[in-house]
């Protein structure tokens, strides 16, 4: 066992205290004399075996430190640090990310020194009567106008007016950043990237000169500003310089939507867990929205969701075809057909004629669609009609709904025909039961809603009838949720068609309100963003979505969708510059960069690229020929060994 020093002045210590008898001034001196000695040799010994022992500063400090005139060695380390001096009239909030974020190792160190208020609107104002002087100088002399004069002037009027009441509060504001590198050039290669990244934001940056060492303190986690370099600033720019921008928005549970462009964490959500389970995505064409919510229906299926699409363009297809899904084809020539008369089953206490009631307002809007503008007395005629045609039916208030038989579109013009003041509008429908379009609304629904995913494409619809079909299927979607509580999610893709007329409107705005009771989440997907918003429900329907997704948009809506969505002038711009399947993701209060991302096979299921698609085909095609050409034949590919 090692015996400390100290111990062995302790012992001596306790000798020293004990009593003696008959002892000398001569010999109390000589003891003293000895016991200072003896303490002296203790403490040399105690300085060597403190020099013995490794403590944290021998860990962690160099073997050695040059300080040259504009960099430190550091060891085998290379070690330089940069100040800012300058700044632009406008920088947008997270100017500063891209340095933080660098794959390098960096210090980072701000300064921030309040200046009293009082003294800078002192000086404030002495600038404004100057500014004030020089620019009435000018006019007086006929002088051009200088615009640059009476920006700052602006600028300084501003300033005083928020320092006075308490808005903004003044700085002066320090931000160094020490590099680390292997070697001299290394140094040198990164201290051009980063002044680079400065320059870029009109960011004025320079290296220290003879005070390499003090730059280096400064950056040391001490909070000694050793260079004392600050640019004067106010609270707003001052916050967009701060590093801590990133922002977290994600949940216990849900999808993954992509990834958090500002921090490269992940984006997990369940809709169903906000205020209500509505989506808006706003995109120009080939943004990557459809992609996005093919990818969000794909996910959502894990759950046990069910999905029901309208489709516009047939992009879905080839998604419904993986999963097993449903896919109906509406069109003038196809099998599957809505009944626009078809009745919900009442749900809980819901009065028979309540639902009569609310199914005659329903269709009477997709009249309006079929024959345009109403006269009152019109209006009134069919609205007795309709009623009329149920009765017919046996459908009144007293009737069970889960077994009666809905009427047709014929029935009903048969109706208008036998009534006064309805063969005008019993000739105009016409078209709609015998003529052109006679394959659409004259049929009973034979379409089958039970499965998990169900799509619903109009893609071969004429225009002028696409409106209507979408308007019918969304009814009858509604009718199907009505009749059943269960979690599920309607997706309309180009929802601009419904917000060109008022009453198709006015059906969306009425189903995204009333649709968080029956456990349905409406995603409304646009790429005509002006058309959607400037009508009258647009907006309306904007605010009762908790969620919203943005992404790149035209220069033409760009106004528009900031000033709907309160966007900085930052996330403005990342509308318009970012890549395809990146944009903004909106859940309730929180917002967050994102990327959209994709697994390959996930890729392979939902891609709308044509190339991308052909591709696949082909190589479908080849896969097929070559199973045929080794006698497998068509049964080996149905087969699931296979």
């Amino acid at each position: 066992m090692a015996i400390r020093p100290s111990d062995i002045l302790r012992e001596e210590k306790m000798a020293a205290m004990e009593p003696s008898d008959n002892s000398t001034p001569e010999e109390k001196r000589a003891k003293e004399k000895q016991e200072l000695e003896s303490q002296k040799i203790v403490l040399e010994e105690e300085k060597i075996y403190r020099e013995g022992v490794v403590s944290i500063k021998d860990l962690i400090a160099p073997a050695a430190m040059e300080v040259t005139p504009t960099f430190i060695k550091l060891g085998n380390k290379f070690v330089r640090t940069l100040f800012a001096i300058g700044y632009p009239r406008y920088i947008a909030v997270g100017w500063f990310a891209p340095i933080i974020n660098m794959s390098v190792t960096l210090d980072i160190a701000m300064f921030f020194y309040p200046v009293k208020s009082d003294i800078i609107l002192k000086q404030l104002r002495n600038k404004v009567g100057a500014l004030e002087a020089q620019i009435l100088a000018d006019r007086e002399k006929g002088a051009p106008r200088d615009p640059i004069r009476e920006t700052a002037l602006r600028d300084i009027e501003k300033l005083r007016d928020d320092l006075t009441q308490g808005v903004e509060h003044f700085f002066q504001f320090g931000l160094y950043v020490t590099i680390y590198a292997d070697s001299k050039e290394k140094l040198d290669s990164m201290t051009g990237d980063i002044e680079s990244l400065f320059g870029s934001r009109l960011v004025f940056s320079k290296k220290v000169l003879y005070q390499a060492e003090q730059g280096f303190n400064s950056t040391l986690p001490l909070g000694n500003d050793e260079l004392m370099i600050g640019f004067n600033m106010n609270s707003s720019p001052v916050a967009s310089s701060f590093p801590f921008i990133s922002s977290e928005l994600t949940s216990d549970e849900g999808i993954l939507y992509g990834i958090n462009r500002h921090n490269n964490s992940l984006i997990l959500f369940d809709r169903f867990s906000l205020q209500n389970a509505n989506t808006v995505v706003f995109a120009t064409s080939g943004a990557g929205k459809s992609y996005a919510i093919k990818l969000e229906v794909l996910r959502t299926m894990m759950f046990g969701t069910d999905v029901i699409v309208i489709d516009p363009e047939r992009e879905y297809k080839h998604l419904s075809d993986a999963v097993g899904g449903t896919y109906v084809n509406i069109s003038l020539s196809s099998d599957s057909k809505i009944n626009p008369f078809d009745l919900p089953r009442a749900v809980g206490e819901q009065r028979t004629s309540d639902v009569i009631r609310g199914s005659v307002i329903t269709i009477k809007g997709l009249i309006r669609l079929m024959l345009g503008k109403l006269t009152h007395q019109e209006d009134s005629i069919i609205d007795r009609a309709l009623l009329e045609t149920y009765a017919k039916k046996d459908i009144t208030s007293e009737s069970d709904l889960s077994k009666v038989e809905a009427p047709i579109m014929q029935d009903f013009q048969d109706v208008l025909e036998g009534m006064e003041g309805g063969a005008d509008l019993a000739l105009r429908l016409k078209k709609y039961t015998q003529g052109t379009f006679s394959g659409l609304f004259n049929s009973p629904t034979n379409v089958d809603m039970k499965n998990q995913l169900v799509i619903f494409s109009v893609r071969d619809l004429e225009d002028e009838l696409r409106a209507m079909a979408i308007y019918t299927i969304v009814n009858y979607i509604w009718n199907v949720v009505r009749s059943e509580l269960k979690r599920r999610i309607l997706i309309i893709d180009e929802a601009w068609w419904l917000m060109q007329n008022e009453d198709s409107a006015k059906f969306i705005y009425a189903l995204v309100k009333r649709c968080r009771k029956y456990y349905l989440g409406v995603t409304n997907i646009t790429q005509d963003v002006n058309d959607f918003l400037l009508s009258p429900y647009g907006q309306a329907i904007v605010n009762n979505s908790a969620m919203q997704l943005l992404m790149r948009q035209s220069p033409a809506s760009i106004e528009l969708v900031q000033k709907t969505f309160l966007l900085t002038e930052g996330e403005k711009y990342l509308l318009l510059e970012c890549g395809v399947g990146e944009g903004i993701f909106f859940a309730g209060d929180k917002h967050a960069a994102i990327k959209v991302v994709a697994s390959y096979t996930e890729d392979q299921l939902i891609t709308s690229d044509p190339r991308q698609i052909l591709e696949i085909e082909e190589a479908k095609k080849e896969f097929e020929k070559s199973q045929g050409d080794s006698g497998l034949g068509e049964e080996a590919l149905n087969n699931p060994n296979n």
